[in-house]
């Protein structure tokens, strides 16, 4: 029973991703709520009718704009969810570490993108439920599936953002003094979402460098006395910054750390 309940939990946050790439979509894409309206012979049909429901749109539009929107899916990766603040606080304990290769790219952006599916599952799970799930019913139009899928990610990013920092963005957008973080466009939200999520990952590194540093200051110090200028103290510091990191249990406290510094 445990395999496809993890598989269906794995389908609904593949899910879930492919409803937030058609979010950002959307809000690019004020030409679809005029272009087409009136198509001539010979031509694609962009519209199947509208209604109150909403603007239905054609199944090769729909798939033109779904595909379209799954080249966006890195761009919401990297700037709507937590994957920025977790790769740069690993690559940082890496230069702290003082490995220069281990662990490698490849295992630090996979611990990522996995971490941030955790982080990011509830989240997830409720684009799914809110969202995709009545669109695929037909209970809901294409316009109000995009609606309800992007309040749980702005919930998210609310949580995240600084005030300072929205407060600049909205600066230069030259919104309204009236408008709020709960209200303001995705496009001033999200890099003011980036711009905290970089200050926090800076500020987690900080922390993490700090005794790696003062193992490299006090090896240094000890071979100077000793006269061994010519041994590198990077190469003396790396077994006890290992054993450091290994006896402190310092990937459980990284990781641990790392989510929940989310549930805020």
């Amino acid at each position: 029973m445990a395999e496809p309940r993890r598989s269906a939990q794995v389908s609904r946050w593949l899910c879930g991703g492919a409803a937030l790439s058609a979010l950002l979509l959307l809000q690019g894409s004020a030409w679809a709520q005029t272009g087409g309206a009136a198509a001539t012979p010979g031509t694609l049909p962009v519209l199947i009718g509208t209604g109150a429901g909403g603007t239905n749109y054609s199944v090769p539009i729909q798939t033109l704009l779904f595909f379209t929107a799954l080249s966006f899916l890195p761009a919401i990766l990297l700037m709507m969810t937590g994957f920025t603040r977790i790769v740069i606080v690993l690559s940082l304990l890496r230069q702290a570490l003082g490995t220069q290769s281990a662990p490698p790219n490849q295992v630090v952006i996979g611990l990522s993108l996995f971490l941030t599916f955790f982080v990011m599952g509830p989240t997830l799970d409720r684009v799914y439920q809110d969202a995709y799930v009545p669109y695929t019913t037909n209970a809901i139009s294409f316009e109000q599936a995009l609606s309800r899928g992007e309040a749980p990610v702005r919930q998210f990013m609310l949580k995240q953002t600084r005030q300072s920092d929205f407060a600049l963005f909205a600066r230069l957008a030259k919104l309204d003094p009236s408008v709020t973080a709960e209200t303001a466009p995705i496009r001033v939200l999200v890099p003011a979402f980036v711009t905290s999520e970089l200050k926090s990952a800076f500020q987690i590194g900080f922390m993490i460098f700090i005794p790696f540093l003062v193992i490299d200051i006090v090896v240094a110090s000890v071979l100077m006395s000793l006269g061994m200028m010519m041994l590198s103290p990077v190469l003396v510091a790396l077994p006890f910054k290992l054993m450091l990191f290994v006896l402190a249990d310092g990937w459980n406290l990284l990781i641990g750390s790392l989510a929940a510094s989310f549930a805020t």
